[in-house]
C-alpha cells in the first residue's frame, strides 16, 4: 500500500508538469506523515544535505561547464572539420558528418543536448543548403545527439554512480562499446537513406592532414579526461577541472574565439542547469531511503519473482517500461527515482550493476529522441524550426537502429563489460 501510494503521488505531480525535486520531495512527505508518522519529516532535508556532500557529485558542474566552453570556443566547429575530411566524399557525407562530430564532440561534452546544439547549429543549415531534406537533416542532428551520454564523459554515468554507488571509472569504460555502436547503427541507417534519397557526398573536402592538425588541439581533451582518470592522475571530478582549464586555453588563447564574456556566459549556464539538477538529486536520496525503510525495492523484487523468474521476460518488460518512460521522463530524473527501486531486481538475475547502468542510459537515450518530451528534438528543432511530430516521424529508422543495440547491450553483457577487465 505504502509502494503504491508513493509512486502514485510521484507520478501524479509529475505528469501534472511540477520539477522532479519538488514531485520527490512532496510523495516523500506525504507518504510519511500517513504510513510513518512516528519518523519525523526532518528527515528528508537531512538526508537531501548529505547525500549531496559528494566529492564525485562535483564533476557534473565541471563536465558541464567544460561542454559550454567547448561549444564557444570553436572546438565543436574543428572537430565537423575532422569529420568532414574523414566522411564527407561518402554518399550522404553530410550526414555522416553529423554523426561522427557528435561522436567526437560526446566525448568531450558528456552531454546530449550539448552535442546537438553544437553540432547541429552547424550542420543542420550546411545539409538544408545541400538539398538534404530538413525534416531529414534535423532528425539526423537528433539522433546522433544521443550519443553524448553513452561515449564517457557522460553526465548520466556520473549521477548513476552516485545514486548506485558504483565507479564512476568503470561505468566510463563500459559505455565505450555502446557509444560506438550506436554511432555505427546511426552513420549506416543515415547512409541507407541518404543512398535511396539521392544525397551525394561532397566533391570536394578538407584534406586530412589539415583538419587533423587545426583539431588536435580539440582532441587532446578527451585524451586528457580520460587517460587522467584511467591512469590514476585525477579522479573524475579533478579531469573535468583539468579539461575546463584546458578548454579556455584553447578557446582563448589558441584558437582566439573564446572571451572573458563567453567565458562567465557559459559558466552561468552551467551554474543554473546544475542548481536543477542537484536540487531534484538531493530529495530523491531522501526518497531512495524512505524506499529502503520500508523495504519497497524487496517487495517489489518478490512480486516480479512471483510472476515470472525468466530473465529474458523481466528484461524485456524492464526495456518496455523504461522506453515508454522516457517519452515523458528527462534521463537524469528516471536515473535517480529508478535506480534505487530496480537495481536490487536486476542484481538478483545476475546482471551486474554496471550493465544495468549502461542498459537504463541507453533506454533513456532513445527518450531523447521520443515525443512528447524528447529534449534532442526540442533543441533540434530550435534550430532548423521544423514541427517535433515531423522531426519524430523522421527519425524513426534511427529509432529502430538504436533499439537493435539495445538488445544487444541488455542480453549480451560483454558489449558493457568487456572493456573494465582490460583497462583494470
Amino acid at each position: 500500500m505504502v509502494a503504491i501510494f508513493l509512486l502514485t503521488t510521484l507520478f501524479a505531480f509529475l505528469l501534472s508538469g511540477f520539477p522532479i525535486g519538488i514531485s520527490t520531495g512532496i510523495a516523500t512527505a506525504l507518504s510519511m506523515i500517513i504510513f510513518t508518522p512516528d519518523i519525523p519529516l526532518q528527515l528528508i532535508a537531512q538526508k537531501a544535505i548529505t547525500a549531496l556532500e559528494s566529492f564525485p557529485l562535483l564533476a557534473i558542474p565541471f563536465f558541464m561547464f567544460a561542454g559550454n566552453l567547448m561549444g564557444s570556443g570553436g572546438i565543436s566547429r574543428r572537430l565537423v572539420d575532422l569529420a568532414d575530411s574523414l566522411v564527407g566524399t561518402i554518399a550522404g557525407g553530410l550526414a555522416l558528418i553529423t554523426t561522427l562530430a557528435s561522436a567526437f564532440f560526446a566525448a568531450i561534452s558528456g552531454s546530449a543536448p550539448a552535442t546537438v546544439s553544437a553540432i547541429g547549429s552547424i550542420m543542420i543549415p550546411e545539409m538544408k543548403k545541400r538539398g538534404y531534406k530538413s525534416s531529414f537533416s534535423t532528425a539526423v542532428a537528433a539522433c546522433s545527439g544521443t550519443i553524448g551520454v553513452l561515449i564517457p564523459p557522460s553526465i548520466p554515468f556520473v549521477v548513476y554512480s552516485v545514486v548506485a554507488r558504483t565507479s564512476i571509472g568503470d561505468m566510463f569504460i563500459a559505455g565505450i562499446i555502446p557509444g560506438l555502436l550506436f554511432t555505427a547503427a546511426i552513420m549506416i541507417t543515415g547512409y541507407i537513406i541518404s543512398k535511396k534519397r539521392g544525397y551525394v557526398g561532397k566533391e570536394e573536402t578538407i584534406a586530412f592532414p589539415k583538419a587533423l592538425k587545426e583539431s588536435s588541439w580539440a582532441l587532446m581533451v578527451p585524451i586528457l579526461i580520460l587517460g587522467g582518470i584511467y591512469t590514476g592522475i585525477f579522479t573524475p571530478t579533478e579531469a573535468a577541472v583539468a579539461a575546463i582549464f584546458y578548454c579556455i586555453v584553447i578557446g582563448k588563447f589558441i584558437y582566439k574565439e573564446l572571451t572573458y564574456r563567453d567565458i562567465f556566459e557559459c559558466a552561468k549556464s552551467a551554474a543554473t542547469l546544475n542548481g536543477i539538477t542537484m536540487y531534484g538529486m538531493g530529495f530523491a536520496m531522501a526518497f531512495g531511503v524512505f524506499l529502503a525503510l520500508e523495504m519497497i525495492p524487496q517487495l517489489l523484487l518478490a512480486q516480479v519473482m512471483y510472476a515470472t523468474t525468466n530473465k529474458i521476460i523481466i528484461l524485456l518488460i524492464l526495456n518496455v517500461f523504461f522506453l515508454c518512460l522516457g517519452c515523458f521522463m528527462d534521463n537524469i530524473a528516471a536515473t535517480i527515482i529508478l535506480t534505487p527501486i530496480l537495481l536490487p531486481l536486476v542484481t538478483s538475475i545476475g546482471m551486474s550493476p554496471i550493465q544495468f547502468g549502461i542498459l537504463l542510459t541507453v533506454n533513456l537515450a532513445v527518450g531523447f529522441v521520443t515525443p512528447p518530451v524528447g529534449c534532442n528534438l526540442n533543441v533540434a528543432s530550435a534550430i532548423s524550426k521544423e514541427p517535433i511530430h515531423v522531426i519524430a516521424k523522421e527519425a524513426m529508422p534511427f529509432m529502430l537502429a538504436m533499439i537493435f543495440c539495445l538488445m544487444l547491450v541488455t542480453f549480451v553483457p560483454e558489449v558493457s563489460l568487456a572493456l573494465i577487465g582490460i583497462f583494470r
